[in-house]
């Protein structure tokens, strides 16, 4: 018997194509399976597996709520767990048996033979090789002449990069194996398919945990489903640390404080694994109840078959493919491509007659999205609300002075900020801890940070392919390595390193940050926290910069800078990226200039809006005698 999927209501000629294309990618993937009867003897059975069905159901046939795909009626038990299901006595029949199926480890025989396309996927995908991380981490400890090389980090070594990545970085990856019975959680890592498509009932948490209390002697009536209801906690284990991604999103940012500390505080979060956050804006999505999937899809999650270096390459999802100018780039449902169809079909949509917004990278089509009457409407994956997409207003990058920037450039309410941090070898450490392959190890790196913060990011530059975007950084690595502490590291004594990096926050608010938090606001530009004034006191005019932290003794700069107040950097490199930089000088004199004029004209002055059409230089040519323009060595 073929498990054809339930489809919708359809209502038109395009039912054809979808039934088809499901109805085949079924057969395909996972031929007949055996429909399970449920017999009551081992002698029934015996009669059963001649005709092919299994054992399994004997022993667990009080079992329910699987997803509507994975019912073992129709696909069976083995398929997942392997094992013996031609067995009848309980040793035999377990023997070979995988109990958590989905781990990369074992994903080729058991997801992967109803799923190879997209285990090919997965297996290349960044959310499994980690290639940036340990490329970026390389080039930082010198191990490597570019932050842009491919690796796995299921492979690496263990030079001092390697080691530090083992003891601080490797735990998020997919090929991290899921050795423990239970749902994904906050402190969940890896875990191949389980890490997404794993989904525990309420009632089948209670029966797991009274299963493992009794010994494993009362087994449990409810199975847990595997299906595509993603949700933010499957994305929150891995994307919570480093960039902080799941957390921005969810309005929180990383502190040094203790539970103790911040005990009954509301402005304070602390999460299962002991950090603890203070409240910041939400982004404008979460605050609207939409998860990480409703605007990822499968292929920024799981990947598209290609290898690719750094996430910004691997998500080809933008802003305004669904947030679009003059008109929505749409698709019809008749052109969609395979996989796009299976995912319209298994999430329920209806919208077949419906041309449906896709991205400009790759016209790939957002199923979960459609238009009607020149409106664009988002379904939500998990929720099924309609929500209304409003088109960039008027303001949006339509001039000459702002078509560089990036969404995110204008309507990030913020960033984190992480300074200090220095990483030492040390041995005989008690805490130490190789996180690749899951044992305790007798010496490690560890990372002693100064402070985490949060505020405004600053803006660098992306350079590719002759086309220039403004994007937000933070800082990435202001950081010292003690090379002196690893034995047998090629470098000697203490490296000093000030990178910074690109960023995509996740903290989008509908309002843009100010004309003067670019233009005169120190952070914004590099310069790190501080003082920024338009002293008008000396024949000539100037900008003056007064730090809020201290200068580096590696460096001179104080030690949240990126690059030295209107000067030329020092340091050869200064980014994680080799196509990404901050300001050059003449770009930070013509935005500290727009600066100067905003400290007597309003943002929305005309005069001010005349610039962004006309350029500011006209401008400059008509002022009076009163205008007073800045003027840099």
């Amino acid at each position: 018997m073929i498990f054809l999927p339930s489809i919708v209501t359809l209502r038109s000629s395009t039912v054809t194509i979808l039934v088809a294309v499901t109805f085949a990618f079924l057969i395909q993937s996972c031929g007949e399976g055996p429909k399970q009867s449920s017999p009551d003897s081992y002698t029934e059975l015996e009669g059963e597996l001649e005709t092919g069905k299994e054992s399994c159901l004997v022993c667990h046939n009080q079992l329910k709520g699987y997803s509507e795909y994975h019912n073992p009626e129709n696909i069976g038990c083995a398929v997942c767990h392997l094992g013996q299901p031609g067995e009848f006595d309980k040793e035999a029949a377990h023997a070979s048996m995988i109990l958590i199926p989905g781990n990369l480890a074992d994903a080729a025989q058991t997801c992967g033979t109803c799923h190879p396309n997209e285990l090919q996927k997965v297996e290349t995908s960044l959310m499994t090789t980690n290639s940036g991380l340990v490329a970026v981490d390389k080039y930082v400890f010198d191990e490597a002449h570019t932050p842009d090389g491919q690796y796995d980090i299921r492979k690496i070594g263990h030079s001092a990069a390697d080691e530090h990545l083992r003891n601080l970085c490797a735990n998020c990856h997919l090929g991290a194996q899921k050795s423990t019975y239970g749902p994904i959680t906050e402190l969940t890592r890896g875990g191949g398919c389980n890490a997404c498509h794993l989904n525990y009932s309420k009632s089948a948490e209670e029966e797991l945990t009274q299963y493992l209390s009794s010994g494993k002697q009362v087994l449990p009536s409810f199975h847990p489903a595997t299906d595509i209801q993603v949700g933010d906690t499957h994305c929150f284990g891995c994307h919570s640390r480093s960039s902080r991604i799941s957390t921005n999103y969810m309005g929180w940012q990383e502190t040094l404080e203790s539970r103790q500390d911040v005990s009954g505080d509301p402005g304070y979060r602390a999460f299962q694994d002991g950090r603890v956050y203070k409240s910041q804006p939400e982004d404008v999505h979460h605050a609207s109840g939409m998860l990480c999937v409703d605007c990822h899809g499968v292929r920024d999650v799981m990947g598209d078959g290609r290898t690719y270096t750094h996430e910004e390459d691997a998500v080809h999802l933008a802003c305004n493919d669904c947030h679009y100018k003059e008109k929505p780039n749409t698709i019809d449902f008749e052109s969609l491509d395979r996989e796009s169809i299976l995912v319209f079909s298994h999430r329920g949509f209806e919208h077949l007659d419906k041309p449906m917004l896709r991205r400009a990278k790759d016209s790939i089509a957002l199923v979960n999205t459609y238009v009607e009457e020149e409106k664009a409407f988002l379904i939500g994956k998990s929720d099924k609300i309609v929500r209304n997409i409003v088109p960039q207003p008027e303001v949006c990058a339509r001039d000459a002075a702002h078509k560089d920037l990036t969404c995110s450039s204008c309507h990030s309410q913020w960033a984190p900020r992480c300074i200090g941090c220095h990483n030492s070898f040390e041995k005989n450490d008690p805490m130490a801890y190789d996180l690749l392959e899951k044992k305790v190890a007798e010496s490690g790196w560890v990372e002693h940070v100064f402070e985490f913060s949060a505020d405004l990011p600053a803006l660098g530059v992306r350079e590719r392919e002759g086309k220039r975007h403004i994007e937000p950084a933070v800082p990435g690595m202001i950081l010292t390595i003690d090379h002196d502490s690893f034995e047998g590291d090629s470098l000697t004594g203490t490296a000093f390193k000030r990178l910074y990096a690109p960023n995509s926050p996740h903290t989008i608010g509908k309002e843009s940050r100010t004309c003067v938090s670019c233009h005169a606001n120190p952070a914004t530009l590099g310069y790190g926290k501080g003082n920024l004034e338009l002293d008008v006191s000396q024949k000539e005019t100037e900008w003056t910069f007064t730090p809020e932290y201290a200068d580096n003794p590696n460096d001179g700069l104080p030690e949240d800078a990126w690059i030295p107040f209107l000067e030329p950097p020092k340091a050869e490199v200064l980014s994680t990226r080799s196509d990404f930089r901050p300001f050059g000088l003449d770009e930070q004199k013509s935005i500290l200039t727009v600066g100067a004029c905003l400290k007597c004209h309003a943002a929305d002055s005309p005069l001010m809006r005349r610039s962004l059409s006309s350029g500011l230089n006209p401008l400059l040519l008509e002022r009076s005698a009163k205008c007073v323009i800045p003027t840099f060595d």
